[in-house]
């Protein structure tokens, strides 16, 4: 990308990159590969930028905002919640598994929607006013597919999504070297797997530039204006009159 004095400032976003791969610590995920070539653009630019794997923290199941207060002994996602919410943006990271998104990307996505009743300080869902993506890898069909779920879950939860917000890289069908493999059955592979693909590359780099600038605009402005979509003038009684026959 050619740089200019137009370029615009990206610099007091935050960026939450939550790599929802089954490998725990400090195992290879081949889907963080691809999440840090998104990562290093961003940080590029200035964006102050963090990467949580979710596999690595004890988080129950449910769709509640603390499991602890429904049983559980441990829940480590208020914590995690926490730094998302500060974030302008997030990019949720999975790969693909019988052509669908992993299990720990569900478990994120169900967790998400326990705090999406949640308010921010105008009275709109705690959401509004952030930008969301997704990157998925696979050795499978479902890139599209994946992406299609998270993409849509992600803006009913109150995200904004830009245009093009997905990126990925999907190997043969069938076993083979997946995205940033430097050896396959014992062979050399060089240069790794995945990283000179014009299209994966093309695709995360526009993504990220995508995410940023919406992410900007959403900030600069102060997100959305809550006219017509606070739950708290909804709540009180500001609201449109369904029973007024002149609104009908």
């Amino acid at each position: 990308m050619k740089k200019n004095t137009q370029n615009p400032d990206f610099t007091k976003l935050k960026a939450v990159f939550v790599n929802c791969t089954l490998k725990k610590s400090p195992t290879l995920s081949h889907t963080q590969g691809l999440m840090d070539v998104s990562k290093q653009i961003m940080k590029s630019e200035g964006v102050e930028v963090e990467t949580i794997r979710l596999v690595d923290y004890d988080i129950p199941v449910g769709v509640q905002p603390d499991m602890t207060k429904e049983g559980e002994t441990t829940d480590a996602w208020p914590k995690i919640y926490k730094k998302i919410k500060k974030a302008n943006i997030l990019i949720i990271g999975s790969p693909i598994w019988l052509g669908e998104r992993s299990s720990i990307a569900s478990k994120l996505i169900e967790r998400l929607y326990a705090m999406s009743g949640l308010q921010n300080e105008k009275g709109q869902y705690v959401y509004y006013g952030k930008a969301g993506g997704c990157i998925i890898t696979g050795n499978e069909d479902g890139v599209k597919h994946c992406a299609m779920g998270i993409l849509y879950a992600l803006q009913h939860l109150g995200y904004s999504i830009p245009p093009q917000a997905d990126a990925g890289w999907i190997g043969e069908v069938g076993p083979g070297p997946s995205y940033g493999d430097t050896e396959w059955n014992g062979k050399k592979i060089d240069p790794p797997v995945g990283i000179n693909s014009e299209f994966t590359n093309r695709n995360t780099t526009f993504m990220t530039y995508n995410l940023l600038h919406l992410a900007k605009m959403l900030k600069d402005q102060g997100g959305y204006p809550a006219y017509g979509n606070s739950r708290k003038e909804w709540d009180d009684g500001t609201r449109w009159n369904f029973e007024n026959p002149e609104y009908r």
